[in-house]
């Protein structure tokens, strides 16, 4: 018998919850679906349901199967669609999430060219400064900026990250520029609170090893947009991504101090739940960002 027409049927009468409604469907009668059922069962050696005369209802492996198996149907139904009608066809709704500030920036003014790239894929977007959870919480692809901890989840590279000790002109003048990062102690370092990013602090290369070092002050905050302003108005020394201050950089506002101990960039990721097959429209949702990332002409114009 069919495997596939056995997942098939599964699912149907899962979600349809009765043998009659699934055979309707499919225009057969319901002793062929219950014989789908039963040799599914007996391959996997797992009961999936608990059938009466009156109700149907999941087992424990049959509710943890019926997720697999219904993702399995729509990877399927991806990929003969992606090589169908000349083209790929994306469907179904995407759940993305991405820090704030550089997903107002660089996530939310690409979506409309991907939608109209994707007609039939809708898109939900969360921006958020906190380390979503994406598995619990439902998201289908999450947008990191810089160092990622150890997970189960899985990462694609987009695009490298530079970060920039950054302060204004009137900050350096009052409080003097330092020459070595071990002189940031005495400055005022505007920080990223705890549950915010930056958990490792700010990066430096000194004497060809990388340094994490944790400077303070006496403002921090949640926001990186907030810590931004802060540092306009030469409040203290901040550091930022340079797709954040590149613009001020270019006309003064903000002056790049302690370049020499730069660190290697870090990386713009996106980051998955580990699944073997991903949804069609996730591996577009990712392709497109690479691509559009990729391109070093995005960011000149971006920074402008």
């Amino acid at each position: 018998m069919d495997r596939l027409k056995q997942i098939e049927s599964f699912v149907a009468v899962a979600t349809k919850g009765s043998l009659t409604a699934a055979a309707q469907a499919e225009g057969v009668a319901p002793a062929v679906i219950g014989r789908r059922i039963d040799a599914l069962e007996e391959r996997l050696g797992v009961k999936l349901l608990l059938r009466t005369t009156r109700r149907i209802t999941l087992t424990h492996e049959g509710s943890a199967f019926l997720e697999d198996a219904q993702r399995l149907l729509a990877d399927l139904a991806n990929a003969e669609a992606s090589v169908s009608a000349g083209g790929v066809k994306a469907s179904g709704h995407l759940r993305i999430t991405a820090p704030a500030g550089f997903g107002r920036r660089h996530v939310a003014p690409l979506v409309p060219r991907f939608l109209a790239q994707h007609p039939e894929v809708s898109l939900s977007l969360n921006l958020s400064d906190r380390v979503v959870d994406i598995v619990n919480e439902g998201f289908d692809c999450a947008v990191r900026v810089g160092d990622l901890p150890d997970s189960s989840l899985v990462s694609v590279r987009l695009a490298d990250n530079r970060r920039r000790c950054v302060g204004a002109p009137a900050y350096l003048r009052r409080a003097g520029a330092p020459k070595h990062p071990s002189e940031l102690q005495r400055h005022e370092c505007l920080t990223l609170s705890s549950e915010a990013s930056q958990t490792r602090g700010w990066a430096f290369q000194v004497d060809g090893q990388i340094q994490h070092l944790r400077p303070s002050g006496r403002l921090d905050c949640s926001d990186g947009q907030v810590l931004h302003q802060w540092c306009l108005a030469g409040l203290g020394l901040a550091w930022r991504s340079t797709w954040e201050v590149e613009a001020e950089l270019a006309r003064g506002t903000l002056v790049s101090v302690l370049d020499e101990f730069a660190a290697p960039p870090n990386g713009i990721y996106a980051v998955f739940p580990q699944r073997r097959h991903l949804p069609l429209r996730v591996r577009l949702w990712i392709d497109f960002l690479k691509h559009s990332w990729g391109d070093p002409q995005y960011w000149q114009s971006a920074a402008g």
